[in-house]
């Protein structure tokens, strides 16, 4: 009879097989949109990718860049969406509401009182100089945020995705064009050539 053969190893986990992200909860969700609004003096965007990308790393910065395209597209606000879309994906629509009460409820209190003061007070030139200064760190953080989004891209070296980019800046932000006749054209000619890029690599 042939020797019994030695049992056969059990293959080792593989250590770099990366870890599935952290699903937050209900609670832990509206206390980071919260944290998120609280923050997010001259928009929002800026805080909510720091803390979705870089700080609890629930998407990655692909993911954050795809979902807030999708929002973008969707009527109402863009933030609002989506928190809504993030706190679905995660935790259903419990999750949605979860993180869309987050992120409204604590600005709609202060913006309440703040504008009964302004409403008394907002002739002050003190005040007027403030808000001015506001506004540049709140444009500052939005070019600072656009920056971030872009890297992706770049990383990748996606030339087509580029293109389309810099069209679409120069066709709404320079000659004025109507954002729907741009939209029109651009959401199509950025889903085909995506298609297009993923069949040719498939090939």
């Amino acid at each position: 009879m042939p020797p019994e053969s030695p049992p056969v190893a059990a293959p080792a986990p593989d250590a770099s097989a990366p870890s599935p992200p952290h699903q937050p909860g209900l609670l832990e969700l509206f206390l980071a949109f919260a944290k998120m609004s609280l923050a997010g003096f001259g928009g929002v965007l800026v805080w909510a990718r720091r803390s979705i990308v870089e700080q609890h790393r629930w998407m990655t910065a692909e993911e954050f860049n795809e979902t807030f395209a999708l929002c973008h597209f969707l009527p109402g606000p863009n933030i609002v969406n989506l928190s809504v879309v993030f706190g679905s994906r995660f935790r259903g629509i419990a999750g949605g509401l979860a993180a869309f009460a987050g992120l409204v409820g604590p600005p709609m209190v202060i913006a309440t009182i703040l504008a009964a003061l302004y409403a008394r007070y907002g002739d002050i030139d003190v005040l007027r100089r403030t808000l001015a200064g506001v506004a540049c760190a709140a444009v500052g953080l939005l070019f600072a945020v656009v920056f971030k989004m872009m890297m992706p891209l770049l990383k990748r070296r996606d030339v087509t995705s580029l293109v389309i980019l810099a069209a679409v800046f120069v066709a709404i932000g320079l000659i004025r064009w109507p954002l729907q006749i741009v939209l029109l054209v651009a959401i199509p000619l950025s889903i085909a050539t995506t298609v297009l890029a993923r069949r040719m690599v498939r090939a």
